[in-house]
């Protein structure tokens, strides 16, 4: 998700804007200058996560679990504190990760050193709309600081909505995340059954689409779709598992009831330990309930 979205906000940024970009994975960031050309555009790979701070005003970080995203950012912390007269860092968090770690973090930055600003902008849209520019990110912030976190994420999507105060991005971003987990099942569900009656999966496809029964797993991610590039790419069995036991989680700590969680955990759980499920896009769960493949 950060490669493309990096490449969107430096293509769509002023030429005289610098980007300081860090990754784990080295060929990651050889690649991305690689692709971007280091002398025609002001690109400077990090040597180590201080120096992105050190470097930069606004820090954007896309991270996998709440311990990578608490270990981040307490090398960032490490830093000494700004420049006298300079703006306020910005520290932008596209992870999604549960509301307290996120509320912890933010609150870590405000009383830094850095005396920085913290907010938690999730994303939806996945691997192709981080590609096109599409992304929606869900803000958590104070109001003051909307029109600079705007500037910088519409460079990366077409949808940024203020969700509210600190946490409130999260908030609505495990909400949306667990009605898809429930719903990319129940495509899965539909389309196999239908199939199964005898329908064409085209035909039953369309109808859906057309009916009641549309939701962005039946139209954008179908699994009869996805099984023609063997659910390769795309949004993993173990991030949406990842993100639906988050939701699970914040349900528990608000007294929120949900009927399908456990057992859509449960699924989940099963499909990643099917061996030609493992790693594969999260509709996979298609394969898993012995979808019929290879044709369309």
């Amino acid at each position: 998700m950060g490669y493309p979205m990096a490449r969107n906000l430096r293509v769509k940024a002023s030429a005289d804007d610098m980007l300081v970009i860090f990754d784990v994975n080295k060929d990651a960031t050889t690649q991305f200058v690689d692709e971007l050309g280091l002398t025609s555009k002001k690109i400077v790979v990090a040597g180590k996560l201080e120096e992105v701070v050190d470097r930069s005003d606004t820090i954007i970080t896309m991270l996998p679990q709440p311990q990578h995203v608490k270990t981040v950012f307490s090398s960032f912390l490490n830093v000494s504190s700004s420049p006298a007269g300079k703006e306020q860092k910005l520290f932008i968090d596209c992870s999604t990760i549960d509301i307290s770690t996120s509320l912890s973090v933010g609150k870590s930055v405000c009383e830094s050193a850095l005396n920085g600003q913290f907010v938690d902008a999730p994303v939806s849209g996945g691997t192709v709309g981080a590609a096109a520019g599409t992304l929606t990110f869900m803000v958590g912030s104070e109001p003051a600081l909307l029109p600079r976190i705007m500037s910088l994420l519409s460079r990366m999507g077409s949808r940024v909505i203020h969700c509210g105060p600190p946490g409130a991005g999260l908030a609505g971003k495990l909400s949306n995340n667990y009605l898809l987990s429930i719903t990319n099942i129940a495509t899965a569900e539909a389309m196999n059954l239908g199939i199964k009656l005898g329908l064409d999966s085209k035909v039953l496809k369309d109808l859906i689409n057309v009916s009641s029964g549309r939701c962005w797993s039946s139209e954008v991610n179908n699994p009869v779709d996805t099984a023609q590039r063997e659910f390769k790419g795309g949004f993993g069995v173990s991030l949406m598992k990842k993100d639906l036991k988050l939701a699970i989680q914040a349900a528990e700590e608000t007294g929120a009831k949900l009927a399908m969680g456990e057992k859509a955990k449960e699924v989940y759980e099963a499909v990643e330990g099917v061996e030609e499920c493992k790693g594969r896009d999260f509709s996979v769960v298609y394969r898993w309930l012995g979808g019929e493949e290879g044709k369309m």
